[in-house]
């Protein structure tokens, strides 16, 4: 399986089991996320741990990750980013848009912590 989806709290984690993701598996990608979306989930974790290469394709299915969270008032979070890939993804200047940690963990804790802020705040406006 070159894509797994598991189901955790707050979020969704979608593991990349290739060492690449380009135009032979991007698409796939992509199908797999819109219907993790359209099932109501609106925090995804993308964890590309084990991705040594992504062209362009790969990008664009990051960015379809993205926006289909933003537009859900959700989060995006890439992990685990291998040094050709970061590279990748510096010089597409995506590491300005998107919310990279360097594991799942810090992806959880980062959203666990949102969580609470929003809380917070929902709490103040009472």
């Amino acid at each position: 399986m070159l894509f797994e989806v598991q189901k955790k709290n707050n979020f969704t984690l979608v593991l990349v089991n290739s060492d690449r993701l380009d135009t032979n598996n991007a698409p796939e990608l992509k199908s797999q996320l819109v219907v993790v979306n359209g099932l109501g989930e609106k925090n995804i974790v993308l964890d590309l741990s084990k991705c040594r290469y992504c062209d362009s394709s790969g990008l664009r299915a990051v960015l379809v990750a993205n926006r289909l969270c933003e537009d859900a008032i959700g989060a995006c979070i890439v992990s685990g980013l291998q040094p050709d890939v970061e590279n990748i993804f510096r010089i597409s200047m995506l590491h300005t848009v998107l919310l990279i940690t360097k594991t799942v963990d810090e992806a959880e804790a980062l959203l666990k912590k949102k969580d609470e802020l929003k809380t917070v705040s929902k709490s103040n406006d009472l």
